[in-house]
């Protein structure tokens, strides 16, 4: 089938070859950031002048390179697992502008029912293609209900037979659907809010709360697993915290990027740690750039 491309992916395609820029540029800032390394080094390593890297840059952040480099450190993360006590006490404290939003305003999440999530989808009708966004490649998949997968993948071939694997006995196809286009609605800028949608996922009854309870992380803010466990009234359950985002099958919507090590360091990320740290450092970026 002919793919019908949407204005929002015609126009992000820019975006996502610039954020391979920007991904390799971040990767040398975190190898460089004991010496502190300049505009104009940052630039060479990612074989841009430092004007059109500045340039760049600020396009894609809305920052400076020393701004953002301020909000991917551990010490400004700390600042923020420390101010958790209460969402609205974190947004006074940091400065969050009106345009943070919270997730679960926008977001309904919908288990799947027992005997589709044991056979594998088996009855479901799946429509699945690719786009371009802020962050890369990505992969969205969605039911007749909502938004069922959603992954970033630079090999589109293995990140299709991800998904036919999972849903081994659902009928896929490759085509464009207009749920997709309310997916992609996320990756605006924080002034347009998103569209309102509905996640329909395979999952237990523990990693929907769990899942649930990340909706409520407003963008800006960051929290650890302990914290998230807190949050679900189960303390002791870190670790179980920790395996259900590790499996959460929707990318950046669930904003599993938000959930830190207690250290203040970012941590692994199901989809690269270098993308986990491009998502935080735009997220404050974007909420931070007024202050």
């Amino acid at each position: 089938m002919k793919t019908c491309f949407h204005w929002y992916t015609i126009l992000s395609m820019t975006d996502s070859r610039d954020y391979l820029r920007i991904q390799k540029a971040i990767e040398f800032i975190i190898l460089a950031r004991p010496s502190q390394p300049s505009l104009d080094e940052i630039a060479q390593a990612v074989h841009l002048s430092p004007h059109h890297f500045q340039r760049l840059f600020q396009k894609w952040a809305g920052v400076s390179p020393k701004k953002f480099i301020q909000f991917i450190s551990v010490e400004h993360a700390k600042s923020l697992l420390e101010s958790h006590k209460s969402l609205q006490e974190t947004s006074h404290a940091v400065g969050l502008s009106s345009t943070g939003r919270l997730h679960d305003l926008f977001v309904s999440i919908e288990g799947m029912t027992p005997g589709q999530y044991k056979s594998s989808g088996a009855g479901l009708r799946i429509y699945y293609d690719f786009y371009e966004t802020l962050f890369g490649s990505l992969i969205i998949a969605t039911t007749d209900i909502g938004i069922c997968h959603m992954a970033f993948h630079d090999d589109w071939d293995k990140a299709e037979q991800e998904l036919i694997t999972f849903f081994a006995n659902a009928e896929c196809f490759k085509q464009p659907h207009p749920i997709h286009q309310q997916g992609l609605s996320f990756f605006q800028s924080l002034d347009q809010p998103p569209s309102m949608i509905k996640l329909h996922v395979a999952a237990s009854p523990f990693q929907l709360k769990v899942w649930q309870c990340l909706l409520s992380i407003e963008t800006g803010q960051l929290l650890n697993y302990a914290q998230i466990a807190e949050r679900i009234g189960q303390p002791k359950a870190a670790r179980a915290v920790g395996t259900a985002i590790a499996n959460n099958p929707i990318a950046y919507i669930i904003p599993c990027h938000r959930v830190i090590r207690n250290t203040g360091e970012l941590g692994n990320y199901r989809w690269g740690s270098l993308r986990k740290t491009a998502m935080v450092g735009w997220e404050s970026s974007q909420v931070r750039s007024n202050d």
